[in-house]
């Protein structure tokens, strides 16, 4: 545990930041699979990895920045990324440049990575450093673990090897590049609450298997791989915004296949049509999306011929957020490794509760606070941490009044202040055979003392439940 004084310092602070959190979000934006480059060509990353920063932190950290050193140098944020194997020289890495957006997040995509065929390995991750434009170090972060293949597979893919298969409920991109010219790719997108054809920037969009037999107002969701002739629909990650229901349909050389019944792999060329249209299907307008009707083949009933707006490259896609906030502490050193908690694991239960914390980058300069109250921790290695559950009379005097559950938010502190929020909460919830009702209170008022105490005595033995906020 912190010391008293140093442990009061710093519970001032967490409340402080529990009434107006002033946190500081990394999001990394990347494609699940990257295609080998061979030779002098350079196959770039496609879609390219996006950063985005958002969050009230950043605008309060550059403004203590600019205030400190009485001008502008420090205002803006830069960042480089490179894949991991490239060392610390910059020269191998691509600068990111971030332009805040209407909605304040700032943004930056590195359009020119790629990986050679002299790299001979099968998964690799890409590592983002961020700087303040004064100089000072932000952190390193990485990004989810990226799977090498040497181009799309053209077998018909096997259930046995799911490596390439899309499932329901995964999230991937979609592109179009008019007659293979890099220049001309085009991702689909959502702004304003449209979907759009974007040069620039690419939306990661869930992809839903539907259960056909359900009312199609519904929709109801099915688990599986994807196949083609299946009803999906795509429903935008970060609006919500959704297409609806969609037959995707495999594509050779410009024809939707109508008969084709097989998984969906990455990198495959497929077109989406509307579920009970006359052969409309999605499709790209130089940066709008519209409907396209296709032309029926006479030679073959089972092919539909297409233009190439309506041919589309799928991806599966991968996010990894970060989230930190050092607004209230005089932090000098990285951010990183900022922790990531995957899952929460309880064991044992009354006066001794021991709440195990799984994810990743854990080290042994973190405490886990259950709200405002620093738990006893305790590191076992970067992924786990355990601690003792506090009493549920550590939130204060009005625990003895308690007769719904508590829920307190999930963090971890750095020893230097430095607070990483997490979706993570953490529940006290009373048994109902012990919660006293107000007949009982009022009937023994002068043996107040007692019933408190045996209210405590209960409470200490409290059922604990965890959840996760989604």
């Amino acid at each position: 545990r912190s010391n008293p004084y140093q442990a009061s310092l710093l519970q001032d602070s967490v409340r402080r930041y529990l009434q107006l959190p002033a946190d500081q979000t990394v999001l990394i934006l990347h494609a699940k699979v990257a295609q080998k480059s061979y030779g002098n060509e350079k196959r770039f990353f496609c879609p390219p990895p996006c950063v985005y920063l958002s969050g009230p932190g950043w605008k309060l950290k550059q403004e203590q920045i600019k205030a400190r050193e009485l001008g502008e140098a420090g205002f803006n944020v830069c960042g480089y990324m490179g894949l991991d194997s490239m060392g610390s020289s910059l020269m191998e890495t691509q600068k990111l440049s971030f332009e805040e957006q209407p909605d304040a997040k700032g943004f930056s995509c590195a359009k020119a990575l790629y990986i050679s065929d002299t790299d001979k390995r099968k998964h690799f991750r890409l590592v983002l450093k961020l700087f303040f434009s004064n100089g000072q170090e932000i952190g390193t972060f990485h990004s989810k673990l990226i799977k090498v293949i040497s181009k799309p597979s053209q077998k018909k893919q096997s259930l046995k090897n799911t490596d390439l298969c899309i499932s329901s409920g995964s999230k991937v991109s979609l592109f179009n590049r008019l007659r293979s010219q890099t220049v001309s790719t085009r991702y689909l997108s959502v702004e304003g609450g449209a979907f759009i054809a974007s040069a620039r920037q690419w939306a990661a969009f869930t992809l839903h298997l539907a259960d056909e037999r359900g009312a199609r107002s519904e929709f109801p969701l099915r688990e599986g791989y994807i196949r083609y002739g299946s009803v999906v629909q795509l429903v935008c990650t970060a609006t919500g915004v959704t297409l609806p229901p969609l037959i995707i349909r495999k594509v050779m050389k410009q024809y939707a296949m109508l008969d084709v019944d097989e998984p969906i792999s990455q990198l495959h060329k497929c077109a989406f049509q509307f579920q009970g249209s006359d052969r409309m299907y999605l499709c790209l307008s130089t940066d709008k999306v519209i409907q396209f009707q296709a032309s029926p083949c006479p030679k073959e009933a089972n092919r539909e011929l297409l233009n190439d707006g309506s041919c589309w490259t799928i991806i599966s896609t991968e996010t990894v957020e970060y989230t930190f906030s050092e607004s209230l502490a005089c932090v000098r050193e990285p951010v990183s490794p900022v922790p990531l908690i995957a899952a929460l694991q309880l064991t044992g239960g009354g006066d001794v509760a021991m709440l195990e914390v799984q994810g990743e980058y854990f080290h042994a300069h973190l405490k886990v606070w259950f709200g405002d109250v620093e738990a006893e921790t305790m590191y076992r290695s970067p992924k786990s941490l355990v601690c003792v559950v506090p009493d549920v009379s550590a939130f204060g005097s009005d625990w003895r009044w308690l007769r719904y559950p508590i829920t307190v938010p999930l963090l971890l502190i750095r020893d230097d202040g430095l607070i990483y929020s997490s979706s993570f909460t953490f529940t006290y919830t009373p048994e109902q055979s012990c919660i006293p009702g107000q007949q009982v209170l009022s009937d023994v008022p002068q043996d107040s003392d007692k019933l408190l105490d045996s209210i405590h005595q209960e409470f200490t033995r409290t059922n604990f439940h965890l959840f996760m906020q989604t």
